[in-house]
């Protein structure tokens, strides 16, 4: 597993993100600066673009909105003075928001409805430990971390607790690790209605 390289130990915020060159990526997390580079393989993309162009068909006429790479999701601890002191701004591969009050033009302030990011051996650590920590902490509902790799898909809920902080739940994996040609190969949103991702297809369209 890759790990991005960061830009130095200083904390930074987004006063200071927005003076970074267009042309590179990065995230922030906790004030920590994470490297984007290299860009993602040809694999990657034409799983986002699948994935995007059925959101995008699935969402019209929806106040649900999807987004993807590169978009500013900015995570802040709420309530905040200034945008400019927020340390967290993550780009997802994928992003879903229900709430129109949330999308700025400079991205979405706040936890999206639902995330997807796609695996890739520079990020698989940071999006299953960091971001998968990072996104539970802030409330995104619904977690899909997608493994070209080792194809599959696992889908994390938001479980909410009287009194306390919701915590994702153990994931449902497709394929289940005992998987034959005839089990089940369609990962299900449950914050998003109707969208559903035949896994099999998707990945045996990539060749």
């Amino acid at each position: 597993m890759g790990i991005p390289n960061k830009k130095s130990d200083h904390k930074f915020t987004y006063r200071e993100y927005c003076t970074w060159p267009e042309n590179e990526r990065w995230e922030l997390i906790d004030g920590e600066a994470y490297d984007m580079s290299p860009a993602p393989s040809s694999k990657h993309q034409r799983i986002s673009f699948k994935l995007s162009t059925q959101l995008g068909l699935l969402l019209e006429n929806n106040p649900c909105e999807a987004f993807s790479a590169p978009f500013d999701v900015m995570l802040p601890i709420f309530p905040i003075e200034s945008e400019d002191i927020i340390d967290t701004i993550v780009q997802p591969d994928i992003s879903v928001i229900c709430d129109p009050s949330k999308i700025t033009e400079k991205g979405c302030l706040g936890a999206p409805d639902l995330v997807i990011e796609i695996l890739s051996p520079s990020t698989s650590k940071k999006d299953l430990n960091d971001k998968f920590q990072l996104y539970e902490k802030h409330g995104v509902k619904e977690y899909w971390v997608v493994d070209p790799g080792n194809k599959y898909i696992r889908v994390f809920h938001l479980k909410f607790e009287e009194k306390k902080s919701g915590k994702y739940d153990d994931g449902t994996l497709i394929p289940p690790a005992n998987w034959r040609e005839d089990k089940n190969t369609i990962a299900e949103s449950i914050v998003l209605k109707g969208f559903t991702v035949d896994i099999k297809k998707l990945f045996d369209s990539l060749g």
